[in-house]
């Protein structure tokens, strides 16, 4: 292959993987859709949230700063999964209906439970 050939490959090569990447994760492909849609993302500081979903994210978060305990782990590990799923279907059901208003405010509380998961890897590794 040429140079031309070869830099055009590792252009498009970066990019479907970026595609790819992004079309796999239910947050990052409702998030890109809301996006084509020329509908802004919810802000952490928009508060739009119900005070029972905000009381059950500090819950949470509460029992993530309790000291190392492996079965808290497996069953806030067990909680988040239930609710990603949960909100997948009802993000993907918003979509369905053109309710972007609504895809938008289920994404704010995947992002949520995106932020626990990663916290709740962080504690997870021994250090």
């Amino acid at each position: 292959r040429s140079q031309k050939e070869q830099y055009y490959s590792e252009q498009h090569s970066s990019l479907i993987n970026k595609a790819y990447q992004t079309l796999l994760n239910p947050l990052s492909r409702g998030l890109y859709l809301l996006e084509l849609s020329g509908v802004e993302p919810a802000q952490e500081t928009d508060c739009d949230a119900d005070s029972a979903f905000l009381t059950e994210i500090m819950e949470i978060n509460e029992k993530l700063a309790e000291p190392r305990n492996e079965d808290v782990f497996e069953e806030i590990e067990a909680l988040i999964k239930v609710k990603q799923e949960e909100l997948t279907r009802e993000v993907t059901a918003a979509f369905e209906r053109d309710d972007l208003q609504e895809a938008k405010k289920l994404l704010a509380k995947m992002r949520y439970f995106a932020n626990l998961e990663d916290k709740l890897k962080t504690k997870k590794i021994p250090s």
